[in-house]
Parts: C-alpha cells; sequence; structure tokens
C-alpha cells in the first residue's frame, strides 16, 4: 500500500531516522517507553477485539503496545508517510511476533473503506502538517471510525498566555484540529 497522497510527496520535513527517533524517545521516557505508551493509550479505552487505526504511526512503538491490548483478535494497522519509519515498525512487530500492519500512507488520503476502525490514534504527528491538511487528516479519521468508534488525538498546543507550547490531551468533544 503505497497510497501517498500528492500533500505528502511534497512536504519536507518526514522523519527518516528511524533508528536514531527510537533512541531519543528511549531517552526522553528514560527507558519506560512502553510504560509511557500504556498510559498515554489509556483514554482510548481500548478493549480486546478492538480494530485500531494509528495515523502517523512512526516505528509503529504505540501500535504495538495497542495490539498487545487488543490481542489476537485484535487488528492494528499503523500508517506513516515515511517509508524508513514503516521499515522500523515492520521489523518491530516481525521481532516480536505481533501480528500489526504495517503501511506507507497518507494521514489526508487513508486507504480503508468507511467504518472500518473502532479507534483511530495519532499522537505528536498532525503538528507536522499545514493547517489545511491537518483538517483533512482529521476528517478522514472519523470518516474511517466505526459510529460508536474513538479517537485519541494528542498534539503540542497553540501557547497559553504567551508561554510557549504544551502537550494536549483532549479526551471528549470535539476537537479543533488548528
Amino acid at each position: 500500500m503505497t497510497n501517498v497522497s500528492s500533500t505528502m510527496k511534497s512536504q519536507r520535513g518526514l522523519i527518516t531516522w528511524a533508528g536514531r527517533y527510537d533512541l531519543l524517545i528511549s531517552l526522553l521516557t528514560l527507558g519506560r517507553e512502553t510504560r509511557f505508551r500504556e498510559l498515554l493509550l489509556a483514554p482510548a479505552r481500548l478493549r480486546q477485539g478492538d480494530a485500531v487505526l494509528d495515523v502517523g504511526c512512526g516505528t509503529g512503538s504505540l501500535a504495538l503496545v495497542a495490539k498487545r491490548i487488543v490481542g489476537p483478535l485484535g487488528r492494528v494497522h499503523g500508517i506513516d508517510a515515511s517509508g524508513p519509519m514503516i521499515a522500523r515498525a515492520q521489523s518491530k512487530a516481525a521481532k516480536t511476533g505481533l501480528d500489526a500492519r504495517f503501511d506507507v500512507a497518507s494521514a489526508d488520503a487513508l486507504p480503508f473503506a468507511d467504518r472500518t476502525f473502532d479507534v483511530a490514534l495519532s499522537t505528536v504527528m498532525l503538528h507536522h502538517l499545514p493547517k489545511t491538511t491537518r483538517v483533512v487528516a482529521v476528517s478522514e479519521m472519523r470518516r474511517v471510525l466505526r459510529p460508536e468508534g474513538r479517537a485519541l488525538l494528542v498534539d503540542f498546543a497553540g501557547a497559553r498566555h504567551g508561554r510557549g507550547p504544551r502537550l494536549h490531551f483532549h479526551r471528549h468533544g470535539h476537537v479543533d484540529p488548528r
């Protein structure tokens, strides 16, 4: 699946240094990345058997934790516009023996049928997209969610009272994709 939209093809700044990215995350989480990811997933209320989509999955770490939670009857699919990140995610899945699928695809043109997933995840990815693409990406996530589906979008939000960016967890209601 290499359905990368022209928006993503022309975008500069895709993260291609997958190995160094994993090292950076390990350092930032003080070696407790799995625990950090479990806590990050808690608001998504993943259940055994859920179908999960991780948009902008990077090296697949969050998707693999999600797969452990949804179990053998659950499905997890990660997409990212960066080929090197997807290659690393596929390698990690193979090494762990977890049945998660990873493909190069664009967040603004998800290659899935309507109402395919119970949960859509996107963590610290949306800020990489131009505003118009971000709006389309959130709409695409909504399109592929089942009517009772859940979305967990975690990203940097705008400055609060003139101070720098903050990480913003949005659990309920409508998400302002700005």
